[in-house]
């Protein structure tokens, strides 16, 4: 298993931008398939964004072309850069990861609020 450790999260004005961070111990970081997920309160957690070990990514419709999701496999760092920001971006984010059959890990969460 990995331990994921998130920061960056903060308030923030709507049309802001944000960096999350994730960092990773306790394995192999970069064989790694890492995401991020979101959940506000009253919804369910939902997945955001994605990072293959390959390096390829997947974002959810809502975050596609604000969203960036990266991995820097030497700082065992995965990482969210969010532009563009919305009210609707507001939720807890956390940090996920797993490989082959192994059972995921997740964060503890950083609370990210869009607001005026």
């Amino acid at each position: 298993q990995v331990q994921l450790v998130e920061s960056g999260g903060g308030l923030v004005q709507p049309g802001g931008s944000l960096r999350l961070s994730c960092a990773a111990s306790g394995s192999i970081f970069s064989g790694y398939t890492m995401a991020w997920h979101r959940q506000a309160p009253g919804k369910q957690r939902e997945l955001v964004a994605t990072i293959f070990s390959d390096s390829s990514t997947n974002y959810a419709d809502s975050v596609k072309g604000r969203f960036t999701i990266s991995r820097d496999n030497a700082k065992n760092t995965v990482f969210l850069q969010m532009t563009s920001l919305k009210p609707e971006d507001t939720a807890v984010y956390y940090c996920y990861g797993r490989r082959g059959i192994l059972a995921g890990s997740w964060g503890q969460g950083t609370q990210v609020t869009v607001s005026s």
